[in-house]
């Protein structure tokens, strides 16, 4: 075995390794690890790392990137038991991040999906009924029949679901189907009726109980006027240890899709923390966690001084998970001040929680040293959550606080200055440009140039990150690098051309900044030495094929700390 080498000998050795002015590439740079456990070579390595942005070979030492340049440099880092892979011009780049996403599994494995959650996929109100009617067919009366993934803007009949339709699969059980957005469900006559919903009754603060031609109850009701469906009806009873089971089962079988669309860091919103930790435990915990959480979980860790970064760099606590201030951008209830198209009287969108209400947790959390995260797609509530930011930091000043806003979709010059002045994290939505074109008519050109703005984010110098928002949105990274830098959607219509960027930053935006919206950018984000070893391995090069096929190139691996996760 040959002699351990100096920190000054590595750094000789893997040449273009150091930066200008004598700085070294990484200060984590392990110099005295000794022999790599993995070379990989003859790659088209994008490193998302201003020091080196291309190269052809790294070294990689346990779960650590050892070193990157090219095979002459790094060959000496080889020993006896040393894996020498040849990438045959494959591409690699650093792993995907996605700073928002539900990734409840257990929806996926147990329940009834009327929709596709992965591709632009139609289906029709007739294959709704179907599969809820026999789901029905083995429920009690009584309990509750649930569809998930519907897309309304995806269905054949070109119509909107109605009660009526719903009435088809049961007339004595209360039926749901729940738009993938998030913020709109479809309900059937016995669930009206079990809450007590009349036709005309007048809609409720943040939320709308939609009506049709003399105030007849349609069956499709919007945020917060959902709440009463919470409270009626019987649901599945499981125990204890089924409970666990199907939380544990739903964990590990999305970690495997995450990673299998080339997704390393998940900001998670929510979900079953034991469940997430049991599938660690287990090995079957296939990217990493930045756990966002709300309501209980966060009033503990407040109550308990738990601050955002507890943890290690696989399940670590993150910002608060969104917390809703308006409606949605894709189901049409967002809060904007113009009215919506078309509606009489003037429709403005759903703003769900007042600015007193909205200051007070925001003080609460920062206070607290936790990352502050709202849901904000309007720009009305994007100015409220600057409001209470400001607010918040005027009364206790925090340096580098961070705070996110999720989705942030609807922005203004004044809106982007703000948002720059604070250190604040916008997370719009990225396979939305691609996967929900179809929606964008609903708008207008003129508010879709400001919307979903990566452009003027980093126009303003502001490191906006990538937020699926799966359910709502697919998770699948390259569906949404191919929005961002077309702005065409799967229909073949182009939407706000002015705020496409490039494949270099559409893939910063999905790595990089990633981290850095986690204030992890310390140990991953990029192929940098001394960070985690997460890539992907492509088999086309994003930069160099047609720009619309961007979302067809396939994973042909992905790797979390040095350990492929998933080999095509």
């Amino acid at each position: 075995m040959r002699a351990m080498q100096s920190r000054r000998q590595f750094l000789s050795r893997t040449g273009g390794v150091a930066m200008a002015g004598g700085c070294m590439f990484s200060p984590l740079l392990a110099a005295e690890a000794g022999e790599a456990d993995q070379i990989i070579h003859n790659a088209r390595i994008y490193t998302v790392d201003d020091r080196m942005p291309t190269a052809s070979a790294m070294a990689i030492k346990g779960a650590m990137i050892m070193a990157v340049g090219d095979y002459d440099t790094l060959r000496g880092l080889a020993g006896k038991t040393t894996r020498i892979v040849d990438a045959k011009q494959m591409t690699i780049v650093p792993g995907f991040i996605d700073c928002h996403n539900h990734p409840i599994g257990e929806t996926l494995v147990y329940e009834v999906l009327v929709g596709n959650p992965y591709q632009v996929e139609f289906v029709t109100i007739q294959s709704i009924i179907d599969k809820l009617k026999a789901r029905s067919a083995t429920t009690p009366a009584g309990t509750w029949v649930e569809g998930h993934f519907f897309d309304d803007t995806k269905v054949k009949d070109k119509r909107q679901l109605t009660r009526l339709d719903l009435d088809k699969v049961s007339t004595v059980h209360p039926v749901v189907v729940r738009h993938r957005g998030g913020h709109t469900s479809f309900y059937n006559s016995k669930a009206l009726e079990m809450v007590g919903f009349k036709d005309g009754m007048p809609d409720p603060f943040g939320g709308t109980i939609d009506k049709g031609p003399g105030g007849v109850l349609t069956g499709r009701v919007t945020d917060r006027a959902r709440t009463p469906f919470n409270s009626v009806g019987d649901r599945p009873k499981y125990s204890q240890a089924q409970i666990e089971e199907r939380s544990r089962r739903g964990m590990a079988h999305i970690s495997k899709r995450l990673v299998e669309y080339g997704l390393t860091g998940v900001h998670h919103q929510g979900g079953d923390l034991a469940a997430i930790q049991a599938i660690r435990a287990s090995g079957e915990l296939l990217h990493r966690v930045s756990y966002e959480t709300n309501s209980a979980m966060l009033d503990a860790m407040i109550a308990n001084g738990i601050q955002t970064g507890l943890g290690d760099e696989w399940i670590k606590f993150g910002a608060t998970s969104e917390h809703g201030v308006d409606g949605s951008f894709s189901e049409r209830t967002m809060a904007i001040s113009t009215p919506y198209k078309g509606t009489n009287p003037p429709y403005y969108g759903n703003i769900t929680e007042s600015q007193e209400v909205l200051d007070a947790w925001v003080e609460k959390v920062h206070r607290a040293g936790v990352q502050v995260n709202c849901h904000a797609n309007g720009d009305v509530v994007i100015d409220m959550v600057l409001n209470a930011v400001e607010r918040a930091q005027k009364l206790y000043p925090i340096a580098d606080a961070r705070p996110k806003i999720t989705h942030c979709t609807l922005i203004n010059d004044g809106l982007v200055k703000r948002i720059k002045q604070l250190g604040a994290i916008p997370a719009p939505f990225t396979s939305y440009a691609y996967y929900n074109s179809d929606k964008f008519a609903f708008y207008g050109e003129e508010m879709m140039k400001n919307c979903m703005a990566f452009r003027s984010f980093l126009d303003a110098g502001i490191p906006v990150c990538a937020g699926s928002d799966f359910f709502p949105g697919p998770f699948s990274p390259l569906m949404g690098m191919q929005g961002m830098v077309t702005r065409k959607g799967w229909d073949g219509q182009t939407w706000g051309a002015n705020q496409r960027v490039s494949v270099a930053e559409a893939l910063k935006i999905n790595s990089y900044n990633g981290a850095y919206a986690s204030k992890e950018e310390h140990i991953k984000g990029s192929i940098t030495p001394g960070k985690l070893a997460d890539f992907v391995m492509l088999a086309d090069d994003p930069h160099r094929v047609d720009p619309e096929t961007i979302k067809d190139i396939k994973i042909v691996q992905t790797v979390t700390g040095g350990r492929a996760v998933y080999q095509a």
